[in-house]
């Protein structure tokens, strides 16, 4: 199994001391930077996080054309859409028209998404669950339809006097295999198992909305382990993906020592949505001894995605560095190459 490895930024922007990302344009503009940097170091995937009513990256596909049109290898996605918010078909334009600038290389991450600073802000966005159902469904719904139309359904029908007769017509532009490249960010077993039944990759965080009382990659390797078995139930006739995310900082100097510490986390639990939920630890120390700490993590071993969260307002040259830092100490441990 090929081991992959990406940058996750969520794109946060503040004019506060020590912030290189005080605006919306540094944010954007220094992803598009940050990507190129990557791609230069040999890191496979270049991944944004969607967040909406908050100074983070929000409208997704404007930024990943842009980086798919100054890179060349590396795989471009998010982690993910929050489908709430979504016009399905207007979404589905917009992603085929990034993968074709990308060349085949948008990998899409989509869920119900996560707690937002606005009550309701989907029903600002005009999308308001239907009686009887949940902003839940309304994501599954969403994302349904989303799906469907990339993957070439008849989505309205045609006026006869424009064409000469009725046939349904697909969105345009198409993506050729765009719809193999949808992932859905799965915060429980159950909803891998799901996923695993709609025959989409599976996307696992930081966090799972549920605990066992066992350390989190254990749980969460549970969860990998379930949505495969799910999947070859299911009889798909492909090779799913899946990807964890981990926090991962090399500690080179004191600049370093002064923002993150001298040493790593421990696994959190805590209360989100209603519900008991763990979060998984961060990695940070030196470089030797974090190669060992990753080496050891059970859901990086049986994902073949790591996706590294990156503190975007430090600048892009700070997380180049860190980055290449990875490459060349860390990442070989988990059996990562560059790709070049």
């Amino acid at each position: 199994m090929k081991k992959r490895v990406g940058f996750l930024s969520f794109g946060h922007w503040q004019a506060v001391p020590g912030s290189q990302a005080r605006t919306g344009a540094d944010a954007l503009l220094q992803s598009i930077e940050l990507a190129v940097a990557a791609e230069e170091i040999g890191i496979d995937g270049a991944y944004v996080r969607v967040h909406h009513f908050a100074r983070q990256l929000a409208a997704p596909f404007p930024l990943l054309a842009a980086i798919g049109a100054r890179t060349s290898r590396i795989e471009i996605g998010t982690g993910v859409i929050d489908m709430r918010y979504e016009n399905p078909l207007y979404m589905a334009e917009e992603a085929a028209a990034a993968d074709l600038i990308a060349g085949g290389r948008l990998q899409l991450g989509i869920s119900r998404g996560s707690p937002e600073p606005a009550q309701r802000g989907y029903e600002a966005f005009g999308h308001v669950p239907p009686e009887g159902l949940t902003d839940a469904d309304m994501a599954r719904a969403h994302a349904e339809l989303f799906r469907a139309a990339i993957a070439g359904a008849g989505i309205a029908t045609s006026d006869p006097k424009m064409t000469g007769q009725e046939v349904p017509l697909p969105i345009q532009p198409q993506a050729p295999g765009l719809p193999e490249r949808i992932w859905w960010g799965s915060g429980t077993r159950a909803t891998a198992e799901w996923t695993a039944r709609q025959g989409m990759n599976l996307m696992s965080s930081t966090l799972l909305t549920e605990d066992t009382g066992v350390p989190f990659d254990e749980l969460q390797t549970e969860q990998i382990q379930r949505f495969r078995s799910t999947w070859a139930e299911a009889g798909w006739d492909r090779e799913p993906r899946v990807s964890v995310s981990r926090s991962v900082i090399p500690l080179l100097d004191d600049r370093d020592r002064m923002y993150f510490g001298d040493r790593s986390g421990e696994d959190q639990v805590g209360f989100l949505d209603g519900g008991l939920a763990r979060f998984g630890k961060s990695y940070v120390g030196e470089p030797d001894a974090l190669a060992q700490e990753l080496a050891q993590d059970q859901a990086v071993r049986e994902a073949d995605t790591l996706l590294l969260t990156v503190p975007n307002q430090l600048g892009v040259d700070y997380n180049a560095r860190l980055l290449g830092a990875l490459a060349e100490h860390v990442l070989p441990a988990i059996g990562w190459e560059p790709n070049r």
